[in-house]
């Protein structure tokens, strides 16, 4: 019988993948990681609250249950790169961080080393194993699918991994928890990470980021207006700038079409698509592929944000490990520190970090 550890949540999806997997006859056992320091005092962490719950499927489940903390991995690996990628103006994503360094690194290394054959997710994805290599496929639901959050899996990860919902829908998915009378069937999705929680990301990153004001200026270089730090503000933004009403301006919205990091400036447009704001390119690095590197240059699809549906590009490899992507129809608001996610078709074949959204 094959051994697998469910890293539990306390949410519905890991529940049911836990469910399933002892339904079909594996060996199964669970792990909460507590990936940050909790501070009782904390009213936005809902860590405490999901530890319970994830405490309680597996009593309902008679599965063996015990809690690991990862939180010196995930401060080392994870965290402080999200700082630094914010204190350089960029937009970073920590749930392909915390999937490359704490689940599928430090999380997998603890259950090998356990006699663990196999970890498990509630991840919407999928695997396949093909006579020469193990592919990454989008789960069935294509608004759950989280293959762009996996794509730094290599082989030697896929290989351990299991994806018990890649074939469902989230509808399934609650049905079968409901069915099942587990406690948490009816749990809301978690709409963020634990360290952040319900509260105002600027508030948080405030705690942690010494902001720098700096001019917000027009597409011609006029001061209109003054942001409370570039770190706050992302490409494409509309809301929160604090601009309107202005002398001789349109009565249209604003939004933030470029970072001038050199001179702290924020520029803005209220043209919804500004020249600087779409794009044909861009540029990116730290690639991580699931299998090989495809032969370059190649033509397949991207995305370049979580659910943005599939669009066609050509990868072109260049000079430092850089890739230059070019798609056939400009694009809304590349964003430097976000992952561009390349497919063929269903299977995932990798992806890599985007630096510049121009060559």
């Amino acid at each position: 019988m094959a051994k697998v550890i469910v890293g539990l949540s306390g949410g519905v999806d890991s529940a049911v993948a836990a469910f399933l997997l002892k339904d079909q006859g594996f060996d199964v056992s669970a792990v909460f990681m507590q990936n940050w320091q909790v501070d009782s005092r904390d009213p936005y962490c809902t860590a405490p609250q999901d530890y319970q719950d994830a405490k309680l499927v597996a009593e309902e489940l008679d599965i063996p249950f015990t809690t690991i903390s990862f939180a010196d991995e995930y401060w080392n690996k994870v965290f402080q790169l999200f700082l630094d990628e914010y204190a350089a103006g960029r937009t970073p994503n920590p749930d392909v961080l915390c999937n490359k360094e704490i689940k599928f690194k430090a999380f997998l290394d603890y259950a090998v080393n356990r006699g663990a054959d196999y970890i498990a997710t509630g991840h919407y994805a999928r695997v396949k194993k093909t006579s020469e290599k193990y592919q990454l496929l989008k789960g069935v639901d294509q608004n759950k699918d989280q293959s762009y959050f996996l794509y730094t899996l290599r082989q030697e990860q896929l290989a351990k991994a299991i994806f018990p919902l890649g074939d469902l829908t989230k509808e399934e998915v609650r049905e079968i928890a409901k069915k099942a009378n587990l406690s948490n069937y009816a749990k809301k999705d978690s709409t963020g990470i634990c360290f952040i929680g319900e509260r105002k990301f600027k508030e948080f990153l405030n705690e942690y980021l010494l902001a720098k004001p700096g001019a917000i200026v027009d597409t011609s270089g006029n001061k209109i207006g003054t942001h409370d730090g570039l770190m706050f503000y992302t490409l494409g933004q509309r809301k929160g700038l604090k601009i309107g009403g202005m002398k001789d301006a349109a009565e249209k919205p604003w939004y933030v079409v470029d970072k001038d990091i050199k001179q702290n400036r924020l520029i803005v447009s209220q043209d919804h698509d500004d020249p600087r704001v779409m794009s044909k390119q861009l540029i990116a690095a730290d690639a991580c592929w699931t299998a090989a590197e495809p032969a370059l240059p190649y033509h397949c699809s991207a995305k370049i944000r979580y659910r943005q549906k599939d669009v066609e590009c050509r990868l072109v490899k260049i000079e430092n490990n850089h890739y230059y992507v070019e798609f056939n129809d400009a694009q809304r608001a590349i964003t430097p520190g976000q992952a561009v996610v390349f497919y063929n078709e269903d299977i995932c074949l990798g992806g890599a970090t985007i630096v510049a959204k121009h060559w």
